[in-house]
């Protein structure tokens, strides 16, 4: 690990992207793009007892100099970083998770309100479960296409906020609520802490990495390999150990090895 405070220009090149840094929606829009699409969601560090940190340096030794992913507070923390860096103005927030719709976990997942002018955006790089590929206009509940997905933010009455959801065949399934009061560094130091450490964490459960494509999704957990391409999900099962190394090293280009060292 270095102390090299964050580079801009190489965490550009760790995104492949080359286009304008002025503080514009369009920039927003394809940065929040060349991320998600670059960037594994990985809880790796998590499931070996890692709890990552999330301070300036690690977020960027990990991601950009060390080339891996990370789960929300690391993906959306660099993220938050390079933005106001870029002169964009940020809030940062946590939310509640849902998987039926009616549960709903404590806040511990950060995403991020984006301002340009007068318009607002829902900015999420770091959300695995079929998450948003650009950001999302907070003030507009119609469904906004994003390559191969169709999502929605409406308003939420149970916890005063707002709610994302996501198109499957014709309904909108709840993914998670969120208000915008702003969230502070302590905040996301207990909810990373929590997330990592608890037993019961689905993070310390299993292993997984996954990205989202153009058309679908790639997912890679302890136990399969799935393919989701326009809708059609193809399945491989695991055998082994080795399998999910060789599927990492393929797909995600993370090395076990190195995840589990440490190492440069």
């Amino acid at each position: 690990m270095t102390d090299e405070i964050l580079v801009l220009e190489k965490y550009l090149e760790r995104i492949n992207y080359s286009g304008s840094t002025k503080a514009t929606e369009e920039t927003l829009r394809n940065l929040h793009i060349c991320h998600t699409l670059n960037v594994p969601f990985e809880n790796l560090d998590v499931f070996y007892s890692m709890p990552p940190l999330l301070d300036e340096f690690s977020l960027y030794n990990k991601i950009v100099l060390n080339r891996r992913g990370g789960y929300c507070f690391e993906m959306n923390g660099i993220f938050s970083i390079v933005l106001k860096k870029m002169g964009f103005r940020v809030t940062d927030l946590l939310a509640r998770v849902t998987i039926d719709g009616l549960n709903y976990t404590a806040r511990t997942h950060q995403v991020l309100l984006v301002e340009t002018g007068n318009t607002r955006w829902l900015a999420d790089v770091g959300f695995g479960n079929d998450g948003i590929i650009a950001p999302l206009l907070l003030d507009d509940e119609k469904g906004q296409k994003q390559f191969a997905h169709e999502y929605r933010v409406v308003k939420e009455n149970r916890f005063n906020g707002f709610l994302l959801q996501k198109r499957a065949g014709d309904i909108f399934n709840s993914m998670y609520a969120f208000t915008i009061e702003r969230c502070y560094p302590d905040d996301f130091v207990m909810s990373n802490h929590f997330t990592a450490t608890f037993p019961g964490s689905f993070f310390k459960m299993m292993r997984m990495c996954t990205m989202p494509t153009k058309d679908g999704r790639i997912t890679l957990t302890d136990t399969h390999f799935k393919v989701v391409k326009n809708g059609d999900i193809s399945e491989k099962g695991l055998k082994n150990g080795e399998e999910f190394q060789n599927f990492l090293k393929q797909h995600f280009s993370l090395d076990l090895d190195h995840v589990k060292t440490g190492k440069e």
